[in-house]
């Protein structure tokens, strides 16, 4: 873990800032480190069959609070929205996606950035991906030192070979005294949670948490693959 560092999260989507890194993001603001989290999708308009901003408002209104009163459960800087298409990311050209991020990463300055396996079932989720790992190019002079890809419930596990590699935790973070509190901050979507035994109900959340922990002797964890790590 970091130490009075700068902390980048960066999701396609409310909800999936905490699904993916929620204990870690807890842990690491509970240890002095600042926690930013850019959201790039708006969220609800995939679910009309047209992207209307209008009709959705109230929705994507309700998704802002949400990850809002999320952060506050976790102890994170109030979020960043882009307001990108919601699962319509691919209708961008991606570097219009990979301005966002870069602009972030110039303000925030981040040591450490997570982010979405580019593997995942949900095309958002492997632009956001992508468009991080362009952003943050290795130049002369870069002072990001590692990036984590999160897995995402709903969107990692249902994913296969022939769309992108599948999901393999190399990086585990002990989140045993933060379980309560990505709960509590899942409780804030109670609006994009289902109830178990789909794949995104808050039970299920807690059981990888507590399988990631199994794998490597802990209560309770948090895995990521490793895009990244520079020791300077």
């Amino acid at each position: 873990m970091a130490s009075g560092k700068d902390i980048l999260i960066v999701a396609a989507h409310p909800d999936d800032e905490v699904l993916g890194v929620g204990g870690t993001a807890a842990r690491h603001a509970d240890e002095g480190d600042k926690v930013h989290v850019l959201i790039l999708a708006e969220g609800s308009t995939s679910r009309g069959e047209q992207r209307d901003r209008n009709a959705h408002g109230e929705a994507i209104d309700a998704l802002k609070q949400a990850a809002r009163a999320a952060a506050d459960c976790l102890g994170t800087q109030p979020p960043r929205f882009a307001g990108l298409p919601d699962n319509r990311m691919d209708q961008l050209d991606l570097l219009d996606i990979i301005k966002h991020v870069e602009a972030a990463v110039k303000e925030v300055d981040p040591a450490i950035i997570y982010t979405h396996h580019g593997g995942d079932l949900n095309l958002d989720h492997r632009l956001t991906h992508q468009a991080v790992l362009t952003a943050c190019r290795p130049l002369p002079g870069a002072r990001v030192e590692a990036i984590y890809a999160f897995e995402t419930l709903s969107a990692s596990e249902w994913s296969t070979p022939e769309i992108g590699r599948p999901f393999i935790p190399c990086h585990f973070v002990d989140v045993s005294r933060y379980l309560d509190s990505k709960r509590k901050a899942l409780e804030c979507y109670h609006r994009e949670m289902r109830p178990f035994p789909h794949s995104r109900s808050i039970e299920n959340v807690e059981y990888l948490a507590r399988f990631r922990g199994g794998c490597v002797g802990f209560e309770a964890a948090e895995g990521f693959s490793v895009c990244r790590q520079l020791r300077f």
